[in-house]
């Protein structure tokens, strides 16, 4: 995955001697405290960096060759094999390891029962220009998505449906933040994420020759005959309150409507992205897929 627009510069998050496992107890730790604070937009713009939870995802996003800055783990959990092993992978990778009590997790991660396991890692993103969609790929395309459960559950949907990438369209939630990351389930380790302006988006649209399908209170078309076959397809998905801009739905090849019979006037966007997906893939989704 090529980075796009991310700091380069020093982050005091992961710095220390390479291969020292520091044991910390101290809240008041500088390191601790450039931890905590990652649950800041501010601050993980300027250091290029994210928080994740969990072993498993910290052994998943090592095995896809994300870059590691900092590895956090409780004493409790020292000498499980599987810890010691994403240690050694964090040391001879430069990063830097620490041992901490289970009072520092709580601290970190904003949990009462925190996982034993964090990981510091640099942010990816892929640049849209490099992006050029093949046959029977399909994109989910979000404009102005605003709430990290909602981003988080379209990126792992994305994920389960074998989609090859979420494109974050305008002003939208932080795919770094820690509640992202956490909806995610690790899906933002294994689905490339890129992001553009509106403009971009369009002029990149006229250039991928990708089928545009795009969900709308005025589409006329039921999304289940609509022709997925054959060619990429971008599912582009609106604002949870406002919709689909009219510069954006323009662009759409068909727009498209779930039919509904309830009193419900919407669908959540995570559900409706998921309808959408399902139903552009199924051609290509078999039970021994895996």
């Amino acid at each position: 995955m090529t980075q796009d627009r991310r700091n380069d510069g020093p982050s005091k998050v992961g710095t220390g001697k390479v291969g020292q496992v520091k044991d910390v107890t101290s809240l008041a730790n500088p390191i601790i405290k450039d931890i905590k604070a990652l649950s800041l937009k501010k601050h993980r713009d300027e250091t290029g960096t994210f928080m994740a939870e969990g072993l498993k995802l910290v052994i998943d996003a090592l095995d896809l060759g994300w870059t590691i800055r900092t590895l956090v783990y409780a004493k409790n959990v020292k000498g499980k094999p599987a810890v010691e092993q994403a240690a050694l992978k964090t040391v001879s990778r430069g990063g830097l390891v620490l041992e901490v009590s289970e009072k520092v997790l709580s601290a970190i991660t904003r949990r009462d029962n925190p996982q034993m396991v964090v990981g510091i890692f640099d942010q990816q993103y892929r640049r849209l220009s490099d992006i050029r969609p093949a046959r029977d790929e399909t994109y989910v395309a979000l404009d102005r998505v605003r709430d990290p459960g909602n981003l988080g559950t379209v990126i792992r949907t994305s994920d389960a449906a074998g989609a090859s990438g979420v494109i974050l369209v305008g002003d939208t939630t932080d795919p770094f933040a820690m509640e992202t990351v956490r909806a995610t389930m690790g899906s933002v380790f294994a689905m490339p994420v890129s992001r553009a302006t509106p403009e971009e988006f369009i002029a990149w649209k006229k250039q991928a020759k990708a089928k545009v399908v795009a969900t709308h209170l005025a589409g006329a078309v039921d999304y289940r005959t609509i022709e997925y076959k054959g060619a990429p397809v971008v599912l582009l998905m609106g604002n949870e309150q406002s919709g689909l801009p009219d510069e954006l739905a323009r662009e759409a090849d068909a727009l498209a409507r779930i039919p509904q019979a309830g009193r419900a006037d919407s669908l959540n966007l995570g559900i409706a992205t998921g309808i959408m997906l399902f139903e552009a893939r199924r051609h290509l989704l078999t039970l021994d897929a895996r």
